[in-house]
Protein backbone atom coordinates (compact mmCIF):
# COMPACT_ATOMS: atom_id res chain seq x y z
CA UNK A 1 0.00 0.00 0.00
CA UNK A 2 1.50 3.84 -0.68
CA UNK A 3 2.63 5.59 2.46
CA UNK A 4 0.23 8.53 2.27
CA UNK A 5 2.50 11.84 2.64
CA UNK A 6 1.26 15.43 3.69
CA UNK A 7 3.19 18.05 1.89
CA UNK A 8 3.48 20.95 4.41
CA UNK A 9 3.87 24.10 2.78
CA UNK A 10 2.71 27.99 3.23
CA UNK A 11 3.83 28.96 6.73
CA UNK A 12 2.81 32.36 8.66
CA UNK A 13 5.72 34.35 7.53
CA UNK A 14 6.95 36.26 4.99
CA UNK A 15 8.73 33.38 3.37
CA UNK A 16 5.36 31.87 2.22
CA UNK A 17 5.48 32.16 -1.61
CA UNK A 18 8.87 30.43 -1.22
CA UNK A 19 7.77 27.74 0.86
CA UNK A 20 4.95 26.83 -1.58
CA UNK A 21 7.35 26.57 -4.36
CA UNK A 22 9.39 23.90 -2.74
CA UNK A 23 6.57 21.75 -1.75
CA UNK A 24 5.11 21.57 -5.45
CA UNK A 25 8.77 20.94 -6.25
CA UNK A 26 8.35 17.69 -3.53
CA UNK A 27 5.08 16.94 -4.83
CA UNK A 28 5.76 16.38 -8.39
CA UNK A 29 9.14 14.57 -7.59
CA UNK A 30 7.76 12.00 -5.48
CA UNK A 31 7.84 8.55 -6.57
CA UNK A 32 4.30 7.46 -7.43
CA UNK A 33 4.42 3.64 -7.13
CA UNK A 34 5.38 4.02 -3.35
CA UNK A 35 3.69 7.36 -1.81
CA UNK A 36 0.66 9.45 -2.49
CA UNK A 37 1.19 12.83 -2.03
CA UNK A 38 -1.44 15.50 -0.55
CA UNK A 39 -0.18 19.17 -1.10
CA UNK A 40 -1.06 20.61 2.60
CA UNK A 41 -1.09 24.77 2.82
CA UNK A 42 -0.74 25.88 6.45
CA UNK A 43 -1.42 29.38 6.34
CA UNK A 44 -2.58 31.78 9.48
CA UNK A 45 -5.59 32.01 8.26
CA UNK A 46 -6.59 28.00 7.88
CA UNK A 47 -4.96 24.84 7.45
CA UNK A 48 -6.18 22.75 4.24
CA UNK A 49 -4.98 19.94 1.62
CA UNK A 50 -5.34 21.06 -1.98
CA UNK A 51 -7.25 18.39 -4.18
CA UNK A 52 -5.87 17.49 -8.22
CA UNK A 53 -8.43 19.47 -8.75
CA UNK A 54 -7.41 22.59 -6.91
CA UNK A 55 -10.43 21.81 -4.62
CA UNK A 56 -9.63 23.14 -0.91
CA UNK A 57 -10.38 20.56 1.89
CA UNK A 58 -10.12 21.82 5.40
CA UNK A 59 -7.59 20.00 7.89
CA UNK A 60 -8.68 18.56 11.32
CA UNK A 61 -6.38 19.99 13.39
CA UNK A 62 -7.25 17.57 16.36
CA UNK A 63 -5.63 15.23 14.60
CA UNK A 64 -4.19 16.67 11.54
CA UNK A 65 -6.21 14.65 9.03
CA UNK A 66 -8.44 15.52 6.48
CA UNK A 67 -12.07 14.04 4.44
CA UNK A 68 -12.40 13.78 1.24
CA UNK A 69 -15.17 12.52 -0.52
CA UNK A 70 -16.11 11.00 2.45
CA UNK A 71 -12.92 9.56 3.27
CA UNK A 72 -11.04 10.15 6.27
CA UNK A 73 -7.25 10.86 4.95
CA UNK A 74 -4.72 10.02 8.31
CA UNK A 75 -1.46 10.47 7.11
CA UNK A 76 2.08 8.07 7.70
CA UNK A 77 4.17 10.96 7.20
CA UNK A 78 4.60 15.21 6.81
CA UNK A 79 6.87 15.99 4.40
CA UNK A 80 7.54 19.79 5.92
CA UNK A 81 8.77 22.16 3.88
CA UNK A 82 7.67 25.25 5.84
CA UNK A 83 10.17 28.36 5.94
CA UNK A 84 9.81 30.86 8.92
CA UNK A 85 6.65 29.93 11.43
CA UNK A 86 5.72 27.41 12.41
CA UNK A 87 7.89 25.05 10.49
CA UNK A 88 11.15 26.39 10.68
CA UNK A 89 10.71 27.55 14.71
CA UNK A 90 9.42 24.10 16.08
CA UNK A 91 5.73 24.54 16.45
CA UNK A 92 4.97 22.33 13.91
CA UNK A 93 7.43 19.82 14.79
CA UNK A 94 5.98 19.87 18.77
CA UNK A 95 2.47 19.75 16.85
CA UNK A 96 3.21 16.54 14.78
CA UNK A 97 5.50 14.75 17.64
CA UNK A 98 2.37 15.11 20.33
CA UNK A 99 0.38 13.71 17.65
CA UNK A 100 3.03 10.56 17.29
CA UNK A 101 3.15 11.48 13.09
CA UNK A 102 6.83 11.11 11.43
CA UNK A 103 7.77 14.31 9.73
CA UNK A 104 11.24 14.69 7.45
CA UNK A 105 13.05 17.88 9.28
CA UNK A 106 14.29 18.04 12.98
CA UNK A 107 12.72 17.92 16.23
CA UNK A 108 11.36 20.73 17.72
CA UNK A 109 14.08 21.75 20.17
CA UNK A 110 17.03 21.61 17.38
CA UNK A 111 14.33 23.96 15.01
CA UNK A 112 13.62 26.17 17.81
CA UNK A 113 17.16 26.58 18.82
CA UNK A 114 18.73 26.66 15.26
CA UNK A 115 15.86 29.76 13.81
CA UNK A 116 17.37 31.47 16.61
CA UNK A 117 20.65 32.96 15.46
CA UNK A 118 21.44 34.69 18.78
CA UNK A 119 21.39 31.34 20.60
CA UNK A 120 22.71 28.85 18.39
CA UNK A 121 25.70 30.91 17.73
CA UNK A 122 26.18 30.49 21.55
CA UNK A 123 25.28 26.91 21.79
CA UNK A 124 28.27 26.20 18.97
CA UNK A 125 31.16 28.22 20.17
CA UNK A 126 32.11 26.02 23.00
CA UNK A 127 32.52 23.40 20.07
CA UNK A 128 35.48 25.75 18.73
CA UNK A 129 32.96 26.81 15.50
CA UNK A 130 34.43 30.55 14.74
CA UNK A 131 31.91 32.95 13.68
CA UNK A 132 31.77 36.63 13.23
CA UNK A 133 32.22 39.13 16.47
CA UNK A 134 28.69 40.01 17.20
CA UNK A 135 26.12 42.38 19.07
CA UNK A 136 22.59 41.15 20.45
CA UNK A 137 19.78 43.84 20.68
CA UNK A 138 16.38 43.66 21.45
CA UNK A 139 13.72 46.23 20.13
CA UNK A 140 13.13 48.38 22.98
CA UNK A 141 16.39 48.08 24.00
CA UNK A 142 18.38 52.26 23.40
CA UNK A 143 20.76 51.79 20.14
CA UNK A 144 24.08 53.14 21.29
CA UNK A 145 25.64 53.05 17.92
CA UNK A 146 29.10 53.69 19.12
CA UNK A 147 29.00 50.75 21.42
CA UNK A 148 27.97 48.62 18.57
CA UNK A 149 30.92 50.12 16.05
CA UNK A 150 33.24 49.61 19.01
CA UNK A 151 32.50 45.11 18.98
CA UNK A 152 32.01 44.66 16.09
CA UNK A 153 33.56 47.53 13.38
CA UNK A 154 31.85 48.70 10.07
CA UNK A 155 30.93 47.73 7.57
CA UNK A 156 28.35 45.32 9.44
CA UNK A 157 24.90 43.22 9.02
CA UNK A 158 22.20 43.92 10.82
CA UNK A 159 19.75 41.24 10.96
CA UNK A 160 16.34 39.78 12.35
CA UNK A 161 17.50 37.29 14.61
CA UNK A 162 14.48 34.65 13.63
CA UNK A 163 14.05 34.90 10.01
CA UNK A 164 15.28 33.29 7.01
CA UNK A 165 15.64 33.98 3.12
CA UNK A 166 17.39 37.08 3.90
CA UNK A 167 14.33 38.78 5.09
CA UNK A 168 15.13 42.27 7.79
CA UNK A 169 19.18 42.84 6.87
CA UNK A 170 20.88 45.34 5.90
CA UNK A 171 24.66 45.62 5.50
CA UNK A 172 25.78 49.10 7.40
CA UNK A 173 28.83 51.03 6.08
CA UNK A 174 28.39 54.02 8.45
CA UNK A 175 27.41 54.34 11.79
CA UNK A 176 23.89 56.70 11.38
CA UNK A 177 22.77 53.60 9.20
CA UNK A 178 22.91 51.66 12.07
CA UNK A 179 19.25 53.00 13.44
CA UNK A 180 17.35 52.29 9.72
CA UNK A 181 18.89 48.96 9.58
CA UNK A 182 17.62 47.97 13.13
CA UNK A 183 14.26 49.48 11.77
CA UNK A 184 14.05 46.78 8.83
CA UNK A 185 15.44 44.15 11.28
CA UNK A 186 12.47 44.82 14.34
CA UNK A 187 10.08 44.72 11.10
CA UNK A 188 10.36 41.15 11.00
CA UNK A 189 11.41 40.23 14.55
CA UNK A 190 11.62 41.49 18.01
CA UNK A 191 15.27 40.62 18.17
CA UNK A 192 18.02 41.38 15.71
CA UNK A 193 21.87 40.44 15.64
CA UNK A 194 24.55 42.62 14.45
CA UNK A 195 27.31 40.73 12.80
CA UNK A 196 30.83 41.88 11.80
CA UNK A 197 31.74 42.15 8.14
CA UNK A 198 33.28 38.79 7.24
CA UNK A 199 35.70 39.38 4.24
CA UNK A 200 36.22 36.32 2.15
CA UNK A 201 34.44 33.18 0.26
CA UNK A 202 30.90 32.89 0.94
CA UNK A 203 30.26 28.79 0.82
CA UNK A 204 26.96 26.68 1.71
CA UNK A 205 27.30 23.18 2.97
CA UNK A 206 24.15 20.92 2.31
CA UNK A 207 24.58 17.67 5.15
CA UNK A 208 21.61 15.23 4.93
CA UNK A 209 21.03 11.74 6.16
CA UNK A 210 21.03 9.68 3.22
CA UNK A 211 20.43 5.58 3.19
CA UNK A 212 21.09 5.65 7.01
CA UNK A 213 24.32 7.73 6.43
CA UNK A 214 25.15 11.70 7.11
CA UNK A 215 26.49 12.95 4.28
CA UNK A 216 28.08 16.44 3.49
CA UNK A 217 26.92 17.22 0.29
CA UNK A 218 29.36 19.33 -2.77
CA UNK A 219 29.46 22.51 -1.37
CA UNK A 220 28.35 25.48 -3.41
CA UNK A 221 30.59 28.85 -3.70
CA UNK A 222 28.05 31.94 -2.99
CA UNK A 223 29.19 34.47 -5.51
CA UNK A 224 26.34 38.04 -5.13
CA UNK A 225 25.83 40.61 -7.47
CA UNK A 226 24.55 42.34 -4.93
CA UNK A 227 26.38 43.54 -2.58
CA UNK A 228 25.52 40.40 -0.30
CA UNK A 229 23.19 37.69 -0.56
CA UNK A 230 20.24 38.89 -0.47
CA UNK A 231 16.56 37.86 -1.14
CA UNK A 232 17.49 39.29 -4.77
CA UNK A 233 20.31 37.41 -5.15
CA UNK A 234 18.55 34.54 -3.32
CA UNK A 235 15.73 34.48 -5.61
CA UNK A 236 15.59 36.59 -8.18
CA UNK A 237 18.79 35.19 -10.32
CA UNK A 238 21.31 38.23 -8.97
CA UNK A 239 24.49 35.49 -8.00
CA UNK A 240 26.16 32.98 -9.15
CA UNK A 241 25.71 29.42 -7.15
CA UNK A 242 29.13 27.59 -8.55
CA UNK A 243 28.89 23.75 -7.54
CA UNK A 244 31.09 22.52 -6.31
CA UNK A 245 32.99 25.36 -5.01
CA UNK A 246 36.47 26.97 -6.29
CA UNK A 247 37.73 26.10 -2.92
CA UNK A 248 40.95 23.79 -1.82
CA UNK A 249 40.60 20.40 -1.26
CA UNK A 250 42.08 21.29 2.02
CA UNK A 251 38.93 23.84 2.70
CA UNK A 252 36.49 21.72 1.40
CA UNK A 253 36.81 19.06 3.77
CA UNK A 254 37.53 21.32 6.80
CA UNK A 255 34.23 22.98 6.06
CA UNK A 256 32.23 19.74 5.59
CA UNK A 257 33.76 18.28 8.47
CA UNK A 258 32.93 21.38 10.92
CA UNK A 259 29.10 21.02 8.80
CA UNK A 260 28.85 17.55 9.43
CA UNK A 261 29.95 17.74 13.12
CA UNK A 262 27.46 20.58 14.33
CA UNK A 263 24.73 18.07 12.26
CA UNK A 264 25.93 15.44 15.03
CA UNK A 265 26.23 17.57 18.00
CA UNK A 266 22.82 19.06 17.49
CA UNK A 267 21.48 15.30 16.74
CA UNK A 268 20.01 16.74 14.19
CA UNK A 269 18.12 14.51 11.04
CA UNK A 270 16.82 15.32 7.94
CA UNK A 271 17.98 18.28 5.52
CA UNK A 272 20.56 21.44 6.64
CA UNK A 273 21.69 23.44 4.81
CA UNK A 274 24.96 25.62 6.63
CA UNK A 275 26.42 28.89 5.51
CA UNK A 276 30.13 30.05 6.25
CA UNK A 277 32.66 32.24 5.63
CA UNK A 278 36.00 31.79 4.66
CA UNK A 279 38.20 34.41 6.86
CA UNK A 280 42.11 34.34 6.66
CA UNK A 281 41.61 30.71 5.78
CA UNK A 282 39.31 29.67 8.59
CA UNK A 283 35.28 28.96 7.89
CA UNK A 284 33.41 31.07 10.03
CA UNK A 285 30.04 29.78 10.66
CA UNK A 286 26.95 32.46 9.77
CA UNK A 287 24.02 29.92 10.15
CA UNK A 288 22.05 27.10 9.42
CA UNK A 289 18.67 26.61 7.80
CA UNK A 290 16.71 23.33 8.66
CA UNK A 291 13.91 23.66 6.13
CA UNK A 292 16.29 24.52 3.07
CA UNK A 293 14.84 25.69 -0.40
CA UNK A 294 13.87 22.92 -2.57
CA UNK A 295 12.58 25.10 -6.02
CA UNK A 296 14.48 24.68 -8.80
CA UNK A 297 16.66 27.77 -8.08
CA UNK A 298 17.72 26.81 -4.21
CA UNK A 299 21.01 25.20 -3.36
CA UNK A 300 20.15 21.99 -1.82
CA UNK A 301 19.04 20.46 -4.84
CA UNK A 302 21.97 21.60 -7.14
CA UNK A 303 24.19 19.96 -4.64
CA UNK A 304 22.24 16.73 -4.60
CA UNK A 305 22.20 16.51 -8.42
CA UNK A 306 26.14 17.18 -8.42
CA UNK A 307 26.38 14.35 -5.71
CA UNK A 308 24.28 11.50 -8.35
CA UNK A 309 21.21 12.18 -5.94
CA UNK A 310 18.04 12.52 -8.15
CA UNK A 311 14.98 14.36 -6.26
CA UNK A 312 12.86 11.43 -6.28
CA UNK A 313 15.85 9.60 -4.48
CA UNK A 314 16.44 12.72 -2.09
CA UNK A 315 13.27 13.26 -1.14
CA UNK A 316 12.50 9.59 -0.52
CA UNK A 317 15.30 8.82 1.20
CA UNK A 318 13.92 11.90 3.52
CA UNK A 319 10.70 10.14 4.49
CA UNK A 320 12.30 6.42 4.96
CA UNK A 321 15.07 8.00 7.69
CA UNK A 322 11.35 9.84 9.43
CA UNK A 323 9.59 6.64 9.31
CA UNK A 324 12.35 4.86 11.31
CA UNK A 325 13.81 7.93 13.47
CA UNK A 326 14.00 7.30 17.10
CA UNK A 327 15.38 10.30 19.37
Amino acid sequence: MKKKIAIAMGGYSSEYRISINSGNVVYHNLDPEIYEPYRVHILQSEWFVVAADDTPYPINKSDFTVAINDEIIQFDCVFNTIHGTPGENGLLQAYLELLNIPQTTCGYYQAALTFNKRDLISVLKPFGVKTARNYFLDANDPIDTAKIVEKVGLPCFVKANRAGSSFGITKVKEEAGLYAAAKTAFAEDDQAIIESFLDGTEVSVGVITYKGEIMALPVTEIVSENEFFDYEAKYLGKSQEITPARISEEDRDKVQEIAKMIYRKLKMKGFTRSEFIFQNGEPHFIEMNTTPGLSQASILPQQAEKAGISLPELFGSAIEAALIFKY
